[in-house]
């Protein structure tokens, strides 16, 4: 693979690998190195791309693993024991609920089995479609309609046990 066809190929995959990796991390400026990095490491890898059959799927695989070798390498800040997530008194009453409902989803999602999680997360966050989900999983699409109706069913019913004040 030539740089002219990688850039025609790998570059524009970009747009479908960010929202992923920066749900993954979470900040942006992270979310901007990881995937450049992700592109050098595609670039070095770009003879297995060429003769690759599914390059979409390589690409997702390759920047889901780089992203969890970089979790896996951060140490979260803790100040006396409570990890330092400071609010901002600037922000408004809405944006404060939305932040905490974010929470409780976060918190919701990792209750889910793995592969209900991932799909929930590629699906819904990511907009990935089934075939591209499918590809980067390596389930069949079948499955991953299974696994994403028995997520959102588990989070809403778990949501609903939350909100109910009676």
């Amino acid at each position: 693979m030539n740089s002219r066809t990688f850039k025609e190929t790998i570059l524009p995959l970009t747009q479908k690998i960010y929202p992923m990796v920066h749900r993954m991390l979470g900040e942006t400026e992270n979310t901007n190195d990881a995937v450049q990095e992700i592109m050098l490491k595609l670039w070095s890898k770009r003879k297995q791309l060429s003769t690759h059959p599914n390059v979409t799927g390589f690409v997702l695989v390759t920047a889901r693993n780089h992203c969890f070798d970089l979790l896996k390498q951060r140490k979260p800040l803790y100040v006396n024991g409570v990890k330092n997530e400071s609010v901002d008194p600037r922000n408004t009453h809405n944006e404060i609920e939305w932040q905490e409902l974010n929470a409780i989803i976060k918190k919701l999602l990792k209750t889910l089995p793995e592969n209900q999680r991932i799909v929930l997360a590629l699906r819904d966050l990511d907009g990935l479609e089934f075939a591209e989900i499918a590809t980067a999983t390596g389930l069949k699409t079948e499955h991953i309609r299974v696994l994403l109706s028995r997520a959102r069913k588990q989070i809403s019913s778990k949501l609903k046990q939350n909100y109910s004040y009676e």
